[in-house]
């Protein structure tokens, strides 16, 4: 008896559990809620009711509000730099870095981006931990990632890091930082069209890789 053909790899999806899936279904209702309401006055009891289900399931995939929180800027951090992720599909140097930064650059400029960033702004004083777990969940993660990354690829030979967390923190800034700034400041700045974030981002990477490249400094002329 002949044995059934293998599946093509392009064929093959992955089934998402039913938990996992409910479990991002209160992630997207409460970021709406969040977003509408701000953070103070969102509870548990309202996103619950937003999404159909019982406070009981709500705090068995949720300790608390915070976390919750927390989970909405894990999301959007994995998206940039996790799993699914510009680091995760690899590529040269130049390649992954143009793609994490447009993906960063792209994020912060989003009106999202910036009100969960003042969101924790304004509640940290009040809710340390919620500060907390916003930086590690969110830029924390992705300055670690991009660290590893940097390590690992100068270990291969393909850049030259001798302190892989100063150079992740350097790209990242050069990338984002006056962006981030004007978005958070200036509620009448117009975000930047696609083109020039990409002209920033590829000027970005060029300064970046000119100083990290894999030749060593010794050898630059």
């Amino acid at each position: 008896m002949q044995s059934a053909p293998a599946m093509p790899k392009e064929a093959v999806i992955r089934k998402v559990p039913r938990g996992e899936r409910r479990r991002e279904e209160l992630i997207d209702v409460a970021e709406k809620i969040f977003l509408a309401r701000g953070f103070p006055e969102t509870t548990m009891q309202m996103i619950a009711e937003a999404a159909g289900a019982s406070k009981e399931t709500l705090y068995r995939h949720f300790e608390s509000k915070e976390l919750l929180f927390a989970e909405i800027v894990s999301r959007k951090a994995r998206a940039i730099s996790g799993p699914d992720g510009a680091i995760a599909r690899g590529g040269s140097a130049e390649v992954v870095l143009s793609a994490l930064g447009t993906s960063l650059l792209t994020t912060v400029c989003t009106g999202q981006g910036a009100f969960l960033f003042r969101t924790v702004v304004a509640e940290a004083a009040r809710t340390p931990e919620l500060g907390d777990l916003f930086f590690e969940r969110g830029p924390g993660a992705t300055v670690d990632r991009l660290t590893q990354y940097l390590k690992d690829a100068t270990k291969r030979g393909e850049l030259h890091c001798d302190d892989p967390a100063v150079a992740a923190r350097l790209f990242l800034g050069a990338v984002a930082a006056q962006f981030h700034l004007r978005r958070l400041l200036q509620s009448n700045w117009k975000p930047p069209a696609a083109s020039e974030i990409d002209r920033h981002v590829t000027a970005a990477v060029s300064m970046f890789l000119k100083e990290f490249g894999p030749q060593r400094t010794g050898d630059r002329r």
